[in-house]
């Protein structure tokens, strides 16, 4: 990440800051690790910890169904059912003590604010678009768009079309890009596939001076718990720092090739403790004259694999629709299905796009997931 200011702030930190009409600003840290993290210092118009209530908690532990699984397994999406509330629409399907992913179809904007109190969220977004409305500023995102979201930040979204699809991960750890892409100083090197430019901060807005009772939903260890506060969350008149949400759309992510197939560390895009994000996107095939573009056979024997498929027709798969998850246990060889190896020999480029997360320690399986399974994915690899 890099440093951002934005809005008005004063020339030192932790020193008074006054309006022009002389009342005070308050300013409040914003980071994590203690004090050792990285972090943001934002400029209230009100002291942002006036609290009027706090509700009854609602539990949101997501249902395990399987707890250990080794069995080849696809989810489909598409049959996963619409919310009008975006929190009831987030449907977790699988979940481990690093991660919980899902889907979520929510159909109305957010009247409400929402902070995550526990984990960062990344969200892909696979259909819609709206903007991401935060403490520090405004997204816009439409199809394609990650939002990566820190822990800890107030945030509304607001949805412009009836149909949105969002892939969504929680982590307990944060979402950072993979250190192999960084320097010492924390820049992205020369071969990343990715660059500064391309990742997109928030856009300051005015701040909303209001008094009242706002509802900003809290969620903490699987509880969410209703807080009443006395003012408007988005009252910061400026920030900076270094922590803060943003957007990075996977048709920036600039393909790594090479002349026979290369593993899938090159499509790398996120990383956090004990697990990874890739992006498939179109690319030029491997261009050894005998090349086999269809990944080889490989067991994941350190671990899951979990694809979602966004766009494009997915080489290696046979019988895969958008919004399709399909999960490869650790431990399990597997690899492309019958005839797909055959069908990639010669080809010079693929359209494909997919988000792909591997998790470093086995993923349980919950109820939601299991509504929507397809048990015949376990056996597609048998030879006709």
């Amino acid at each position: 990440m890099r440093y951002i200011q934005q809005g008005n702030i004063p020339h030192k930190r932790h020193t008074v800051f006054k309006s022009p009409e002389g009342n005070y600003y308050y300013e409040q840290l914003f980071g994590t690790e203690g004090f050792s993290g990285v972090s943001s210092l934002l400029y209230h118009i009100h002291r942002p910890t006036q609290i009027k209530s706090i509700g009854t908690p609602k539990d949101v532990s997501p249902k395990i169904a399987i707890e250990k699984n080794v069995t080849p397994r696809m989810f489909k999406g598409g049959k996963i059912q619409a919310e009008d509330d975006f929190l009831d629409s987030r449907k977790i399907l699988m979940v481990n003590n690093d991660l919980m992913m899902g889907l979520a179809k929510p159909k109305k904007s957010m009247d409400y604010f929402y902070k995550n109190g526990h984990h960062d969220e990344l969200f892909f977004v696979h259909e819609g678009n709206g903007t991401l409305k935060t403490f520090v500023g405004e997204i816009p995102f439409a199809a394609g768009d990650y939002l990566i979201i820190p822990r800890g930040t107030i945030y509304q979204m607001e949805f412009n079309t009836e149909n949105t699809v969002l892939f969504f991960l929680e982590a307990a750890s944060p979402i950072t890009t993979p250190k192999r892409y960084r320097n010492e100083y924390g820049q992205l090197l020369e071969h990343s596939p990715f660059c500064e430019r391309d990742i997109v901060p928030p856009t300051f807005v005015p701040p909303i001076d209001e008094k009242g009772e706002f509802l900003i939903k809290v969620k903490k260890d699987n509880l969410i718990w209703d807080f009443i506060y006395a003012t408007h969350p988005f009252d910061v008149v400026g920030w900076d720092g270094y922590f803060y949400p943003y957007k990075f759309n996977i048709k920036d992510f600039e393909p790594i090739t090479g002349r026979v197939h290369l593993p899938p560390p090159i499509h790398q895009n996120f990383e956090a403790h004990n697990f990874v994000v890739c992006s498939f996107v179109a690319r030029m095939y491997d261009y050894h004259p005998l090349a086999v573009p269809a990944p080889y056979n490989h067991s994941n024997i350190d671990s899951d694999e979990v694809l979602f498929y966004t766009e494009g027709d997915f080489m290696s798969r046979n019988h895969i629709d958008l919004m399709d998850f399909t999960l490869h246990p650790g431990g399990i060889v597997h690899g492309p299905h019958p005839g797909a190896m055959e069908r990639s020999i010669g080809k010079k480029s693929t359209e494909e796009y997919a988000v792909m997360v591997d998790p470093f320690r086995p993923l349980k399986i919950t109820e939601e997931a299991m509504k929507i399974e397809d048990p015949t994915y376990l056996t597609s690899w048998l030879e006709e």
